[in-house]
């Protein structure tokens, strides 16, 4: 099986392995996955491109790795434990057979209504067990998967499809989440309504039976296609290089990202990651309590625990309901050995007051992990008394979308944790910090741009259709250099600290905003002349959006404005990425270039008027004295 690190010196000597010989190393984790035909050659790489190949000429099919290799020595384990979003309905167990012969039958259904290699595939779903199913379908015969938090929009939705030119939308009727019934088929509805031309089939799980409008030209019944299919559905062949999943991004300019993982690095990579930064073993229940619409659900829900064959739960619900003891409601049921969480959801927990996570049990608790952003120290200590109780270790994760997997954390009770580090780099992964003229800054105790200078095997291998957007994002700032957009800290023993974004990205409960995307949503407004977007300091989701706007007319109503700002956004991408606080201003702070001043806005909407600096040298610096008294009235008020 793959490398597991026991102890730090094997880290050490892993680590030095990993960075003399990167082939021979990746090489001999590759050895232990079912390959149908042997590379040709481990690396081939170039970042200029960008063009990376991982296991050139290998053909695989993941899910032979994720369910036929367990097939005779834990057929009978748990693979899935499903957590429902009621906590009086029934858990659901899907064992290793069980979900080897589900995923088999789902592609047997993705065939016969015409899905073929190649062809993509969107996913707007819960997290229920067909959601896995479906995913793990789409690999087993080639098509390519897109999934879409199921929280975005029909408009965010319907660019997504069309962007991919998915051939087919997989479903629900309705998802719950809490106490609420969403209506996700109707969202599909006018997403398809939105010209997605190339949506042959949509497909609908029925999740709550309730009623919903139906196309006999596209819809059909999940149940009705897949139930009666054979289980017995052969992995199609797979080149290494072969695209596995397609997974949308904001980036710093309007239109989302698509980020595209390939099977045969990305599979070495996550069950690597996985076993390792989890200590995983035979056994043990890990839970992680992403949501399958982002990469942290691809790699650590899905593909890196079926590779690793461990156990791995599903949760539909949400961490607050029926009250805020959910989680560890959960975690002490299932006996969970791994838990993997976003800062955002501890903030919000630990707001709720101790008495809700003291009354269980969590003594099965091993390894307490945070993902998503960087999580503050106040947020650690807590997470690590209360939940890990002292005696299971923090594994503080730094990755992205576009890593495909972790790529700094501490391995549990191997190396050490300090509060707010995501600590050192896995085996393989070689990062660097530069100064913004690209200059390498060497030592320790010292801040600069995060980047890497060398490809591990997830990296991703372009964005989809748009190869010289891939190349400009990551790969054009530095000469030979991936950048990561974040700027970060090493501190005296070599840790590095993930300060955050440089870029005009927002980290948002882990959720990465544009905000362009943002400023794009707003200025749809009818009223909206101009807006600008920032981050701001959020008790709860790390970062708040904050929005700058100037009106055609004047505002009688200011409150009713803001829900109609809130409303337009909720309309054009979805809640998550509705702004916080929302400042009308008689104009905004720019350059004699016309370029909007974001740091001036930043540090108004952080509270730190007095930190601006010289604002004499702008087009209007006037204006500057109008938007720090609004900000000042807006706090107040």
């Amino acid at each position: 099986m793959t490398l597991q690190i026991k102890n730090l010196e094997e880290y050490n000597e892993a680590y030095k392995h990993s960075v003399d010989d990167p082939e021979g190393f990746w090489a001999e984790q590759a050895e232990t996955f079912k390959w149908m035909k042997k590379w040709d050659e481990v690396l081939e790489w170039d970042f200029k491109g960008p063009d990376v190949k991982w296991f050139k000429g290998g053909k695989l099919n993941i899910t032979e790795n994720c369910l036929d290799r367990h097939l005779e020595d834990r057929a009978d384990q748990v693979a899935i434990l499903w957590e429902p979003n009621d906590p009086k309905a029934d858990v659901i167990a899907y064992t290793y057979k069980e979900l080897h012969e589900a995923v088999c039958k789902a592609a047997n259904a993705l065939k016969a209504n015409g899905v073929e290699k190649g062809d993509r595939v969107c996913f707007y779903m819960p997290m229920v067990p067909e959601l896995a199913i479906g995913v793990l379908a789409c690999a087993r015969i080639g098509a390519v998967h897109s999934v879409v938090f199921a929280g975005f929009s029909s408009s965010a939705l319907a660019d997504r499809i069309k962007d991919a030119t998915c051939k087919m939308v997989i479903c629900s009727d309705y998802n719950h989440r809490g106490t609420k019934n969403i209506p996700v088929k109707n969202v599909v509805d006018e997403a398809i309504g939105m010209g997605c031309d190339s949506v042959e089939t949509v497909l609908v799980h029925k999740n709550t039976g309730a009623d919903i409008a139906w196309n006999d030209k596209l819809d059909k019944w999940w149940h009705d296609e897949v139930d009666n299919q054979s289980a017995d559905c052969p992995a199609e062949q797979m080149d290494a290089e072969d695209m596995l999943f397609i997974l949308y991004t904001s980036g710093s300019t309007g239109k989302p990202k698509g980020v595209v993982h390939t099977c045969g690095g990305y599979m070495v990579y996550t069950c690597f990651s996985f076993k390792n930064v989890f200590q995983y073993k035979e056994g043990d229940v890990y839970w992680c309590t992403a949501d399958i619409g982002w990469i942290t659900g691809h790699s650590y829900i899905v593909y890196g625990p079926l590779l690793a064959g461990a156990t791995t739960m599903m949760f539909e619900g949400v961490p607050t309901y029926p009250d805020a003891g959910r989680f560890w409601e959960i975690c002490d049921k299932h006996r969970v050995n791994q838990f993997y969480t976003a800062p955002t959801a501890i903030r919000a927990l630990m707001a709720q007051g101790d008495e809700y996570v003291d009354k269980y049990d969590l003594s099965s608790l091993k390894v307490i992990g945070s993902v998503g952003e960087p999580i503050n120290e106040e947020a650690w200590n807590w997470y690590n008394q209360k939940v890990g109780r002292g005696n299971a270790p923090i594994v503080d994760t730094w990755w992205q979308t576009e890593t495909g997997g972790i790529l700094i954390s501490p391995l549990p009770g191997i190396t050490d944790t300090k509060p707010c580090y995501a600590s050192y780099p896995l085996p393989g992964v070689q990062p660097v910090l530069l100064d913004a003229d690209g200059n390498l800054i060497e030592g320790n105790d010292v801040e600069g741009l995060l980047c890497m200078k060398f490809p591990w095997p997830s990296i991703l291998r372009t964005t989809y259709g748009e190869h010289e957007r891939c190349r400009q994002v990551y790969f054009s700032s530095f000469e030979n250099m991936y950048f990561t957009g974040d700027g970060a800290r090493r501190d005296a023993n070599g840790r590095y600290r993930v300060i955050g974004r440089v870029d005009d990205v927002i980290n948002v409960s882990g959720h990465r905003m544009g905000t362009a995307e943002v400023e794009n949503a707003i200025n749809e407004h009818d009223n909206i002349v101009e807006s600008a977007v920032v981050g701001y300091p959020h008790d709860i989701k790390g970062q708040g959006i904050y929005a700058y706007v100037i009106t055609n007319h004047a505002i009688t109503d200011e409150e009713a404005f803001r829900k109609e700002i809130k409303a337009v956004v909720t309309k054009m991408i979805g809640p998550i990425a509705k702004p916080d606080m929302i400042q009308i201003v008689p104009g905004l702070p720019k350059t004699r270039s016309g370029k909007i001043m974001r740091r001036i806005l930043r540090k108004v909407a952080s509270g730190k008027s007095d930190e601006l600096g010289d604002t004499s040298t702008l087009l209007n610096p006037e204006i500057v004295e109008a938007v720090k008294e609004g900000a000042a009235a807006l706090k107040k008020g």
